[in-house]
């Protein structure tokens, strides 16, 4: 094959993924609670136009920089409010965490090892699917890993002075781009895994090589701007952001997450599939010394998995996406393992793996439909059934083909596999739709959402929807429910009613009035004669209207 048909194919190969990965994003409704939030944020900034202070449902929220919310703001002010365009930043960085960790690794390595890892990580299943959900974690991970690679790219032994300050430029604008993302971690980390790095290789030089205090300037004239003018504006955001969201999260339950040390453990086995076959011997390759260079690469993305892994596991605050930012360097340490493997002509392990996966999957499915009967959601998980046996049979074929294949033809091997695991996660992500009847206020708030008069008060009484807002496309005051919104509300409580008694006068006050409330409020209101008029429900929510 020559040069320019290989580069042909491989940028057919692009487009052909690309097509795959961005395609589905509109397919699905946004759920609570993320997808509604991070796309109701933005979508108040272009209603506003204030792009400086955030606000959930029109109330202050001050829990995560802006840069996802400016984003995605933009998306909408180009090509509109849809699905897609809440789903575009997560894609996009996700995406671009992909190509980024092909062309990082095969720098680092070799090109087939960079095209292996990029395989891994495409195929990995927690990345597939956080890459197409509506969250902050995908634009976070995406920064720091490219900052990881591009610090480990500026310390080779072979970069020219001008490669290297280019590339340690580079990792400090993407850190300020993680810190703009998610906060404080997106310079913690990195900082802590540069310390630990260097005490292990006993490299005290490699502190100073990354150009400290040029790399925090840096950081600081993207970052300090939008602190500085948001603390001016709101003088009680520092300590809500920096306190309570950062140290408070970290070390205390503050956000009532009760979830054991271990909990990230089984996160990583099922987020890695169909690899974890390849798992410890991809951390043991990080291991491995090369004795002519001077800096490690593989050591050093392993620090940076092991620290960020236990940072967490150790944190009073657990969900299952803060570990994905270790997956593109875990998939670099899987793909060095795979390499080895393709060149001793040995059956890849995670072949066999992935089809006993499939095989399990085949006789669990049924079992998941029975449990769903006893919990009152037999309908739904009856429609996500075939998406779950289309999963599954995808992880069996993919796994015996690659089993079958892995003699002679290793890469095809990997390659059939990452194929096959792609489309599996994807039918699983599209299959869940299934929940939107319940997890999603799309339906109730698009049947009425040109009925409603945009000067008529609306109230979510008991309940907060984090989707219903965005379909409905305007916000709604709150009633005797804070949850998350209870900084904002401490800010202006003008616009909130503490109680439902309040809400009754209210609701006799005006000329005209909406609310959203659970069933079961409905009821108590009906009992309380309430003057309503039911418009609209799904299994949990009424829509009512004043006669």
């Amino acid at each position: 094959m020559t040069q320019t048909l290989r580069c042909r194919y491989v940028v057919l190969l692009g487009l052909i993924f690309a097509v795959l990965w961005f395609g589905s994003l509109e397919y699905r409704r946004l759920i609570d609670p993320d997808e509604g939030r991070y796309a109701e944020i933005p979508r108040e900034m272009v209603v506003s136009g204030d792009w400086l202070t955030p606000r959930l449902n029109g109330l202050k929220y001050f829990e995560k920089p802006p840069l996802q919310y400016w984003a995605t703001a933009t998306a909408f002010t180009l090509f509109g409010e849809h699905q897609w365009t809440a789903r575009l930043w997560s894609a996009l960085t996700g995406f671009c965490g992909i190509l980024f960790t092909i062309a990082a690794t095969g720098r680092l390595f070799n090109p087939t090892t960079g095209w292996i890892a990029g395989a891994v990580l495409a195929s990995s299943l927690l990345w597939n699917l956080i890459g197409h959900i509506n969250t902050l974690d995908m634009g976070v991970s995406a920064f720091l890993a490219a900052a990881v690679f591009a610090l480990c790219l500026a310390q080779r032994d072979d970069a020219t002075p001008a490669e290297s300050r280019r590339w340690q430029d580079g990792a400090w604008v993407l850190l300020a781009l993680a810190t703009l993302s998610k906060g404080l971690i997106g310079i913690v980390l990195p900082a802590a895994t540069v310390v630990l790095y260097a005490v292990w290789q006993r490299d005290w030089g490699f502190i100073a090589r990354i150009r400290p205090w040029r790399g925090l300037t840096l950081l600081l004239v993207i970052t300090a701007p939008w602190v500085i003018a948001v603390s001016i504006a709101n003088p009680e955001f520092a300590h809500f952001f920096f306190i309570h969201e950062h140290l408070q999260r970290f070390l205390t339950k503050v956000h009532h997450r009760y979830e054991p040390m271990w909990y990230f453990i089984p996160i990583l086995m099922i987020g890695i599939m169909p690899w974890l076959g390849s798992l410890l011997p991809g951390l043991k390759a990080g291991f491995a010394r090369n004795v002519s260079q001077r800096f490690q690469p593989q050591r050093f993305l392993l620090v940076w998995v092991v620290l960020v892994f236990v940072f967490f596991s150790v944190s009073d605050s657990k969900l299952a996406s803060y570990i994905l930012p270790i997956f593109p360097a875990l998939a670099a340490l899987i793909a060095l393992h795979l390499g080895r493997v393709t060149t001793k002509q040995r059956h890849i392990g995670d072949a066999l793996f992935s089809a006993g996966v499939g095989l399990v999957g085949l006789f669990f499915v049924p079992l998941v439909i029975h449990r769903a009967a006893t919990l009152e959601m037999e309908s739904i998980y009856r429609i996500y059934q075939p998406w779950l046996y289309a999963a599954a049979i995808l992880f069996l074929v993919g796994g015996v083909a690659a089993f079958f294949l892995a003699r002679k033809y290793p890469l095809s091997a990997i390659g059939a596999l990452a194929a096959a695991s792609f489309f599996s996660g994807q039918a699983i992500i599209l299959g869940h739709d299934a929940f939107g009847a319940v997890n999603s206020a799309h339906d109730v708030a698009l049947n009425i959402r040109s009925q409603v008069p945009p000067n008529v008060p609306f109230y979510s009484v008991n309940t907060y929807d984090q989707s219903f807002q965005f379909y409905l496309q305007r916000t709604t005051t709150m009633v005797d429910y804070k949850d998350e919104l209870g900084f904002g509300i401490r800010q202006e409580p003008q616009k909130f009613i503490p109680d439902i008694n309040s809400f009754v006068i209210a609701w006799h006050q005006a000329p005209a009035a909406w609310a959203l409330m659970p069933v079961d409020t409905w009821g108590q209101l009906t009992a309380q004669k309430l003057p309503m008029i039911e418009v609209t429900r799904d299994s949990r929510r009424v829509i009512v209207r004043k006669p």
